[in-house]
């Protein structure tokens, strides 16, 4: 069971027409010139071909749509989707493995199967193991924000095998309690934190806790786009997993892609796509498996629901799309937080044009000049390729207003920033102005929009291939995940 959190249609179909377009960069970038006869053809480029690039997940024979909804809500969050998934339950959002009034539990598909006493069980992530898709399938909590206390149901679980994000709250949310790691050391299980331990596991081993030795301020794996060179990759933790479950009994894993859901909070497109195609290379990894066993394995690979609003198509580019445009931006928005904090830390009296350079680095995108604009306009209506692409990422001059104020905000301290207005809010969210603003105009630029910071009502894509995969074909309910699985794994 491979779940994509925040990971709905939208991801999925951006994340391959990026594949497409960094196959064939030139492709889209001239579509606009050339339906309007300014860009014509036998000038050395590329036929114009729109394309994507499927990903494996998207062959699978077994294809269906799955609704989200919570019981008290048409959007729904992550603890009772999870809850819906693991469990075959509807419950209230918040609630983890339980009903909605928060006083009964449901018992997961994962439970199931170790109950049945003939398998081994799994749980990965790429956030933090106590967050609420994981916990679906091994706690039961009246709210999600309970970290220290789900946490402390994973020895209880029993389960053979955890892998990836680490602990929000080791010691309780007062930093007081007794350390989650003693805990777990106790109940028999083994902690690895290091590439030197994950490299050492085996085959042979049994209650397996290994935790990426790089993890960012909530405990969880980098953004794959800000992945350094030996890391530990999500498909890894996959193998790893097959590798210590794998038994003449059978097993139980499931994984979670969890931070394309956080990108989508944050209206990142490209941390969202890379977090997508880290996913599917996690499904090549249980593909290979598959492919050994192919009368023995069910591979289930869905989403909680969607997040951001995420759609192919902006009002400024109108019929045309432009991916290959986000391959300009070099990290997430985390990333460039980073480098944006230290500008302003080291320039407290800066002034927006101070950041262009920095911004151009980051996301490709420059200002240009009244007379510069007017020359790259006039070479790219000649056919000039090269003046297509830097027009294609000239910052306009309502794009430079909406700058100017987001940088207005950026500067100022968090205190005095009118985090409470409704337009606050509208224009970035949570997030830094400045950034948020940045990736917002790299993304319309790409003709990619968003419509939220939250989650959405989407329905989610459920790919499936297997045993028993035609039952997964069609539109249902995210509870009848579970009963199919439940009914084809006769647990």
């Amino acid at each position: 069971m491979l779940i994509g959190d925040g990971t709905s249609i939208p991801q999925r179909n951006a994340a391959e027409l990026y594949l497409a377009s960094r196959n064939s960069p030139k492709d889209l970038e001239f579509a606009v010139l050339r339906a309007e006869g300014k860009f014509p053809r036998g000038n050395g480029v590329t036929d114009f071909k729109p394309a994507i690039q499927r990903m494996l997940m998207s062959t699978f024979p077994g294809q269906g749509f799955s609704s989200t909804y919570s019981i008290n809500s048409l959007i729904t969050d992550s603890s009772s989707s999870g809850t819906a998934i693991a469990t075959g339950y509807k419950t209230r959002d918040g609630v983890v493995g339980m009903d909605p009034t928060a006083t009964g539990k449901y018992v997961s598909m994962a439970k199931m199967a170790r109950d049945k006493g003939i398998s081994k069980v799994g749980i990965v992530s790429t956030v933090s193991i106590e967050h609420a898709t994981p916990a679906s399938f091994y706690a039961c909590s009246p709210h999600r924000d309970l970290y220290y206390e789900i946490a402390l149901q994973i020895p209880e679980s029993r389960f053979n095998f955890f892998g990836g994000g680490g602990f929000r709250q080791p010691r309780g949310a007062k930093n007081d309690q007794k350390d989650i790691f003693e805990i777990l050391k106790e109940a028999g299980y083994t902690v690895y934190n290091t590439r030197e331990g994950f490299d050492k596991i085996t085959s042979g081993d049994d209650k397996v806790l290994t935790i990426n030795p790089v993890l960012d301020a909530d405990a969880a794996l980098p953004y794959a786009i800000d992945r350094k060179e030996g890391e530990i990759t999500f498909a890894e933790f996959i193998a790893k997993g097959i590798e210590v479950l794998d038994n003449p009994n059978g097993f139980f894993l499931m994984a979670e892609s969890g931070k394309v859901d956080w990108a989508c909070h944050a209206n990142d497109a490209l941390a969202a796509v890379e977090d997508v195609l880290t996913l599917d290379e996690a499904v090549k990894v249980a593909y290979e498996f598959y492919e050994k066993h192919p009368d023995e394995t069910l591979i289930v690979v869905t989403g909680d629901h969607e997040t951001g609003g995420m759609t192919i198509g902006f009002a400024g580019t109108a019929y045309d799309a432009f991916p290959t445009k986000l391959q300009a931006q070099k990290g997430s928005y985390i990333a460039f937080n980073t480098e944006l904090a230290a500008f302003k830390k080291a320039n407290p009296d800066a002034k927006l044009r101070d950041t262009l350079p920095l911004v151009e680095n980051f996301f490709g995108l420059k200002r240009y000049g009244k007379e510069e604009m007017e020359n790259l306009d006039a070479r790219a209506k000649a056919g000039d390729a090269e003046a297509y692409e830097l027009l294609g990422m000239a910052l306009k001059d309502y794009e430079i207003a909406d700058l100017e104020e987001a940088f207005a905000m950026t500067m100022k301290d968090g205190r005095e920033r009118p985090v409470t207005d409704d337009s606050y809010y509208l224009s970035y969210g949570t997030y830094e102005p400045l950034t948020v603003t940045l990736t917002h105009i790299l993304n319309h630029k790409a003709g990619i929009g968003w419509t939220t910071y939250s989650h959405t009502g989407l329905p989610t894509p459920v790919s499936v291939i297997g045993v028993g995969h035609e039952q997964f074909n069609g539109y249902y309910d995210n509870t009848d995940i579970f009963k199919k699985v439940v009914a084809i794994g006769q647990l």
